[in-house]
């Protein structure tokens, strides 16, 4: 190779790297779970979610053993009993209207990065959407799932941060990726479950000691943005 060669050569590589770089988005092969944000997008997630929303321990009279998960469907809180009149509070989205439900159930199993298949009622409701939902960023459980023995429900992750605080789903417990993660750590198969009904009077209004910043795992919508997400669980 002579050096005319040499110098043909490198001028294609400089115009090939020119036009890659200029190339549009859209003609660039994206892949199907963009990457996670950036540590800057978190902060600016949780600055914009209610303080009371946030991960919190509180003080919280109950009968129930230390352990025991309790939603308070009403007031969109979960709380995950310490014991001494202690919980951990964390902001959540319930069952909009129509799906809300109430008892007492048991963390039958429990899933990291859970596979979403919609069940077949959802998909009756809501034919378009997908049948099957790889776990990842971009998957509607988010992070986490701990399913709830003898229902179709969950307590899980979620992709949508802003719908915590809200009654949207078709009956799951929505949690920011942070939370849920939280709270998968402390809970094991078995736990109890006790679900409170939407017409149950609140509690003693808490006082509360903020012990964790609101930081949750961003979630890219890119995947999601021709669906219509509204109902899912």
């Amino acid at each position: 190779m002579n050096a005319i060669d040499v110098a043909r050569g490198g001028a294609i590589a400089l115009f090939l790297g020119a036009a890659l770089v200029s190339a549009p988005a859209s003609a660039q092969q994206m892949p199907y779970y963009a990457p996670v944000a950036s540590a800057a997008a978190d902060s600016d997630e949780a600055t914009e979610t209610p303080a009371h929303l946030r991960r919190q321990i509180v003080s919280y009279a109950t009968h129930e053993a230390a352990g025991t998960i309790i939603i308070d469907t009403p007031n969109t809180y979960l709380y995950y009993v310490l014991g001494n009149g202690k919980a951990v509070r964390y902001g959540i989205g319930v069952g909009r209207e129509g799906f809300t439900w109430s008892g007492v159930k048991t963390v039958e199993r429990k899933s990291e990065w859970p596979d979403w298949v919609p069940p077949a009622e959802m998909l009756e409701r809501q034919p378009y959407l997908p049948r099957f939902v790889a776990g990842g960023p971009s998957n509607p459980l988010g992070a986490r799932a701990m399913y709830l023995g003898g229902t179709v429900y969950r307590i899980h992750g979620t992709n949508q941060p802003n719908s915590i605080g809200k009654r949207v789903s078709s009956g799951c417990i929505r949690m920011v990726n942070d939370d849920v993660i939280d709270l998968y750590e402390r809970v094991k198969p078995g736990t109890k479950v006790v679900v409170l009904p939407m017409t149950s009077v609140a509690q003693q209004k808490p006082t509360t000691q903020v012990t964790s910043a609101y930081a949750p795992v961003s979630a890219p919508q890119a995947a999601w943005n021709g669906i219509r997400m509204r109902g899912v669980n």
